[in-house]
This record gives structure tokens, sequence and C-alpha cells, in this order.
């Protein structure tokens, strides 16, 4: 079994409780020696300061290890890139509804912190990417957000994680300009924190699983070398002196949906009967989930550099429930399959653990919230929820872990479990809210024209496309002939909640 070494401070702890019992004894003698209560009162009055000073010392110095009886509820990421999403204590009150035992937010959001205020979830604030340069520069500005970010909140807010920045190593044009201050940045908000006595945050970053070179099989998990000696190392030595955990954001859907002729579904999601497993040729150890796979390779990694007892949180998981034409697997049932069986896994006691650490827990962030309908990118980006904008739930779930999975009602079949073979177009969402801007559909268009080659030939004046000569139609053409040409390239049917994908030929 998998246990994490013992906390630096057990023997202080010890010594401390040894001193406080003989302190007490002392004390009692001694006050007998003085004849005036106010020569007593004095004296026990510098006694309290002695004992409160020993018990500040030791809140410093100490730290839990990580125990199976931790984190039973899931926490979930908070994202606000959405329409009319409710109001912070609106959504506060719907994470409690929901079973949360933690949030995770994207920045110190003044109204989200003053709604989470006596609540006692345990809450993760991100501090953003644009600041960690300055902040791992100069000491007196990562003081500086602190005071203004943490300080005014704590401890009425059960702050618990400060994660400093959020998948910078997956960005390769930070390289010069970000990386290098990563871990020093880390290292002043930590210093920081213990200036004003605040002894029980975990400051980290957030790691998606690109940070990896290799993965599979999980006892070959190894980082990428472009990060593995200047970045990990510093990084995952600061992690095991100051005992916070290595915070990945791991996505078994993204690993199954590029390969799903190679991973099971019900493997991914957690669904899988006992015969379905997959034996690591490396390590002999057996496996029944993508996720646990996920995991020890991480923890192949850190070995590999040297770092066998840093503990794993989980950033950000989940399950789309919604996505593009062309994105197998993101539907409802999935979604919910996957969450409902996250919960009740982690919700287990003692923890589970993985193969390679059996037994550890592990704090674990679902994402997320909402289905954010602002967020960029591919149809999935949009649905992540588990509640849609309004504040309804996309389908039922208990994070807590303790409401039986057969007492779920039936879920909708899934639609879209094997790709999509038909043809697809993007065209303007003429039925959306967004459409009625026409500023923003012409910027659209212009933008969309704009690139490639040719991408608008056939509206211009005298083209064969160009009657009928409207708003609408033009831009269904120049979304769908920029989306055919950047595909393949990244390109997605988005262009600002404009476009949308269909089956239906447009022309």
């Amino acid at each position: 079994m998998f246990t994490p070494p013992l906390p630096l401070c057990t023997k202080l702890e010890l010594q401390v409780s040894r001193f406080s019992l003989s302190l007490s004894l002392t004390v009692a003698r001694v006050v007998q020696l003085f004849s005036s209560t106010e020569e007593k009162l004095s004296f026990l009055h510098l006694t309290v300061l002695m004992i409160l000073l020993l018990l500040l010392l030791l809140l410093c110095f100490s730290s839990p290890p990580v125990k199976g009886g931790s984190f039973t509820r899931l926490g979930v990421n908070y994202g606000t890139l959405g329409d009319d999403l409710p109001s912070a204590a609106r959504s506060v009150a719907l994470l409690q509804s929901l079973g949360a035992g933690a949030v995770k937010i994207y920045d110190a959001n003044p109204a989200i912190l003053r709604a989470l205020a006596g609540t006692g979830l345990r809450v993760s604030i991100m501090v953003p990417n644009e600041i960690v340069p300055s902040l791992g520069a100069n000491a007196s500005l990562a003081d500086a957000w602190v005071a203004d970010n943490l300080a005014p909140f704590y401890p009425a807010v059960r702050v618990r994680y400060l994660l400093v920045g959020n998948e910078i190593l997956s960005d390769a044009s930070l390289a010069n300009s970000t990386w290098p201050f990563l871990v020093p940045a880390m290292a002043n908000i930590h210093r920081a924190l213990r200036a004003r006595s605040v002894c029980d945050v975990k400051v980290g970053t957030t790691l998606a699983m690109d940070a990896l070179a290799t993965s599979f099989p999980p006892s070959a998990g190894a980082f990428r070398a472009d990060i593995a000696g200047p970045v990990m190392r510093p990084l995952l030595d600061f992690l095991s002196r100051t005992r916070s955990y290595y915070f990945v954001d791991a996505y078994p859907y993204l690993a199954w949906a590029s390969n799903p002729s190679s991973i099971r579904l019900d493997y991914a999601l957690f669904a899988a009967n006992s015969s379905l497993s997959y034996i690591d040729p490396g390590s002999n150890l057996t496996y029944t989930n993508l996720l646990d796979q996920m995991f020890d390779a991480v923890v192949a990694a850190m070995r590999r550099l040297g770092f066998r007892g840093v503990p794993i949180a989980v950033a950000e998981t989940g399950w789309p429930n919604a996505g593009d034409l062309d994105q197998i697997g993101a539907n409802v049932h999935n979604a919910a399959t996957y969450n409902r069986n996250l919960a009740r896994r982690m919700a287990v006691r003692p923890a589970a653990g993985t193969p390679a650490r059996p037994g550890a827990a592990m704090p674990v962030f679902v994402f997320s919230l909402y289905n954010e309908d602002r967020k960029p990118g591919p149809g999935t980006e949009r649905h992540w929820g588990l509640l849609s904008p309004d504040g309804k739930q996309v389908y039922e779930v208990d994070l807590s872990g303790r409401r039986p999975l057969e007492s779920y009602p039936p879920l909708p079949p899934p639609e879209n479990d094997v790709p999509y073979m038909g043809k697809i177009w993007c065209v303007l969402d003429a039925e959306g809210k967004a459409a009625a801007n026409t500023t923003a559909v012409g910027a659209a268009l212009a933008y969309a024209c704009g690139q490639g080659t040719g991408t608008c030939d056939a509206i211009r004046p005298g083209g064969p496309c160009y009657q009928p000569n409207t708003l609408v139609t033009h831009a269904s053409y120049a979304f769908n002939s920029y989306w055919q040409q950047f595909r393949q390239a990244g390109g997605t049917c988005f262009f600002d909640g404009l476009a949308v994908q269909t089956k239906a030929d447009p022309s």
C-alpha cells in the first residue's frame, strides 16, 4: 500500500505535547508561590501567551498527511464564461444542493468569495497566468496579491489551495516569458502566506496530461524533455518541501475520443465489468479504468525524477454532455455515467487510491458547474456543465457519492458513441440570440473572408453565390468556407457564438 511519508512535524508535535503537559504542571506549582491575586493573574496571562505562540508554531510547521478519511465529497470548477448565469449567491446554493464539498474558481472574484464565506466549502483560487512572471520576479507583488485577494476573505472563506497559473506548461509560447517564473511565483506566494501565519493553504499549479511525453503504459510515464529538468524538478521539489499536491487536469474523455477504436468506452466511464482490465507489462499492476492509468502515469513520471511521495489532486476532470456533430461520445448519458461513477468511487472509505498508490485519497474537482456558452473552441467546450446557464440540472448527480446508482431515473440513450460519417456544414445560427447583432455578424463575416485563399470569392458581386445578397446567406457561406479550409488545422465553427454545425446542405 502507498503510504505518504509522515509529516516533518511529527517529532515536534510529540515534543510540544510533552512540553505542554510539563508546562501545565509547572504553572500549577508556580502559581501557588505568588501571594497576591494580581501577581497570579499576570503570570497566567503570560503563560497563555506562551501557549498560544506554541500552538501557532505547531500549526505553521505541521501539515497533516493525506489520509483516507479526507476529501469525501467532490469539488466543482465554477467558471463564469456564460451569458445570464445565476448570481454568486445562487451559484453557491446550487453547489451545495449538488452535494459538493469544495469549489475551484478561476480568479479571486470578490462577489463569489463573499458568497462562499461561512459555507464551509473548501475553496481553491487560481492566480491568473498573465501575472505569474511579475509574481515570480517580485516578492512584494506576490505579497500584495495575497493582501488584496486572500486576506480580506480568509478565514471566513475556507481557502485551502492557491493555484498559480492554469496549464502554463501546455503553452509553448510561454516557454521563455513565463515558465522560468512559475516556481519562483509559487515560492513567493507561499512566503507571503507564511508571513501572515496562513498555514493551512497549499500552493500549487495545474498541469494537463500533455506535461507527459509518455503516458502509456502507466509505468513508462515520463515528463516532456523540455520541462523535465528546468521546470518539473524544481516544481516537484517545491511541492515535496511544502507538502502540497501535484494538481492534474485529467480527462478520460479526451483520451478515449482521440482513439475510440483502441479504448473501450465503458473502461473510460468506470463502467467496465471485472473481465475488462489492463495489465501494465512494466509494473504488472492491473487497471480497471482509464483515469487510474492517467494518475499512475503521473506517479511514474514523478518517480523518474526522484519524487515518490508527492500526492496527486485532480484540478479538473469530467465528461461533456453535448458537442459538435463530429465530436464522438459527448452526450448526457455518458456525462452522467462518468460523474456519478466518479463520485461513488471517490466516496469509498477507506479510499481506493490507484494500483500504484492504493489507499491514497485525493481532492477531486469536476469540470464544471455550468455549460458556459461564451467559451470559444469546439462545441464540447460549452457543454461540460452539471447545470445549464439557467441553473437547471442537465442530469441528476449527487457529488457526495452517497446516492445509489440504481436510484437515478433512466438516462436518454447515447446517440453519438460512434463517429458521424456524413457531411457537415458550418452556418450562421440565425435562431440564436447573438445573430440579432448585425454588427457582430458583419465583423465575423469580414474576419472569415480575410482568412485563407479565395474564401469568399463566390459571394463577391458577380460571383456564383452572390445572390441572395443578404447578411445571413453571405455569413453562412463565409463561415462554412472558412471552416472547411481550416477545420483540420484546428479551426472551429464558433465565431463568438454566431455559428452552428448542421447536417442540412445550406446551398
